[in-house]
């Protein structure tokens, strides 16, 4: 049986501050969990909060953030393609979908927690036994996810994110508008972070599966394949 993988990706492309600092994806993100799903031959389709166009995080594509992998993306016209011209919440059934992967870059704090169709998907996935997964950022869009019952999904969970510190050390701490693992500690989450900052770190806890920073993206992604298991 072809499992089937949703990518979310942002729409925001600048901080909403007056800086006017732009952002977007991290492309490095989407491209190494895409790879790793791709060589199990499973079926992938990228979504965002408003459909459309995705903006790329400038920083993610230089040296040496971007390698080879999210280099090649860039020069394929037709993954290009993919982010052009990305689906809706409305134009996805979550019974299609056996594992959501949320991306990051700090523009998904913006527009990923407080989206109703990207908190419909991914509360159906899950309640219906699917993957729910993030990287970096990308656990933003967990954050005000609340199951049938009222009760959020983050809440008694073991789960990692961009930490605090790595925000600060990035020289982006003045810049973004919450702090996403204090904000994830309210709710209840168990937050867990590597001890040394820019590492990559995963955690599992059940069918949720999480990376902490973009390099941890290809080991959530290989996590995702084993929970799928």
């Amino acid at each position: 049986m072809t499992r089937r993988i949703l990518h979310v990706v942002t729409n925001v492309g600048r901080y909403d501050d007056a800086s006017g600092h732009p952002t977007g994806l991290w492309l490095s993100e989407l491209v190494h969990a895409w790879d790793v799903f791709s060589t199990h031959g499973y079926e992938q389709r990228i979504v965002s909060p408003q459909g459309g166009a995705v903006p790329l995080e400038p920083r993610s594509l230089g040296f040496p953030n971007e390698g080879r992998a999210a280099r090649a993306w860039r020069a394929d016209a037709g993954k290009r393609a993919l982010l052009e011209r990305t689906a809706g919440p409305d134009e996805i059934d979550p019974a299609d979908v056996d594992a959501i992967f949320f991306t990051g870059g700090h523009a998904v704090m913006y527009d990923f927690p407080d989206s109703a169709g990207l908190q419909r998907i991914t509360r159906e996935v899950w309640e219906r036994g699917g993957v729910v997964s993030s990287v970096c950022h990308g656990y933003c869009g967990l954050l005000n996810v609340r199951l049938s019952d009222g009760s959020l999904l983050v809440e008694g969970k073991r789960l990692t994110g961009f930490a605090w510190r790595e925000e600060v050390l990035a020289g982006v701490g003045k810049l973004v508008p919450y702090n996403a693992e204090e904000e994830m500690v309210r709710r209840g989450a168990r937050y867990e972070k590597a001890r040394l900052p820019f590492v990559s770190h995963t955690v599992v806890d059940g069918s949720l599966v999480t990376g902490q920073n973009p390099r941890s993206a290809k080991a959530t992604a290989e996590k995702v394949v084993l929970a799928l298991r």
